[in-house]
């Protein structure tokens, strides 16, 4: 198979590449910044091939959706820069819609949004907003598509999160009784994470959309 992944060199989006490459797939990442920084790279890196471009530039990528079976959109924030264009709506809604309206020009068999559970604390709603107006729309398309929600998403790197807080998160994680008790807000971690949406692209059949709960049990 072909995977496209928007945002193949971010915490999450590295882990999806890194398991499609080890399986022999064919890897396509779009992200501005092109390749992961040389720490968060390993040698999978080397099978990726990283294209420099911004989602919202489709001219600058559209011809790299060419013969792909599977986009993968990873792309999401939840700290806002509205000076500089950066915010939720935009980011985590538009962005996302617009890549599966591509994806779909192009032929490309499926479409997975990565999504989320909920609302972060101390974030706008505008976060949880823009991401369901995005599901919603790219639901209606002729592609199909499957939704992951994970809740919170803890890993070395986290780059969301203070470093307390991500450990928190992971000890929450790994104490079953008490995770489960979360049910789909539940914290998992970004390789549980990456093995589901991995899971969500490659496999011949999955729900439209999984929750934190049925993440879990790709552990």
């Amino acid at each position: 198979m072909h995977l496209l992944v928007t945002g193949g060199n971010g915490f999450i989006g590295r882990q999806v590449c890194r398991l499609a490459v080890a399986d022999g797939h064919d890897v396509t990442s779009v992200a501005r910044s092109g390749p992961p920084a040389s720490d968060e790279r390993g040698p999978w890196a080397d099978d990726v091939t990283w294209v420099a471009a911004d989602v919202f530039a489709p001219q600058k990528y559209r011809e790299r959706l060419t013969g792909v079976d599977t986009v993968v959109h990873s792309i999401g924030i939840i700290e806002e820069s509205p000076e500089q264009g950066v915010t939720f709506e935009r980011v985590n809604g538009d962005a996302g819609l617009l890549v599966a309206l591509e994806a779909e020009r192009a032929g490309v068999g499926r479409v997975v949004y990565v999504s989320s559970s909920t609302t972060p604390p101390g974030v706008r709603a505008a976060y949880i907003e823009a991401k369901r107006r995005a599901e919603a729309a790219i639901e209606d398309l002729g592609t199909e598509t499957v939704v992951p929600r994970p809740g919170p998403v803890y890993g070395p790197g986290q780059p969301h999160f203070p470093a307390v807080v991500n450990r928190l998160l992971a000890a929450l994680g790994r104490f079953e009784v008490v995770a489960k008790r979360l049910g789909e807000d539940r914290p998992l971690s970004v390789e549980t994470v990456g093995r589901a949406i991995y899971a969500c692209a490659v496999e011949d059949e999955t729900a439209e959309r999984l929750d934190g709960p049925a993440i879990a049990a790709y552990r």
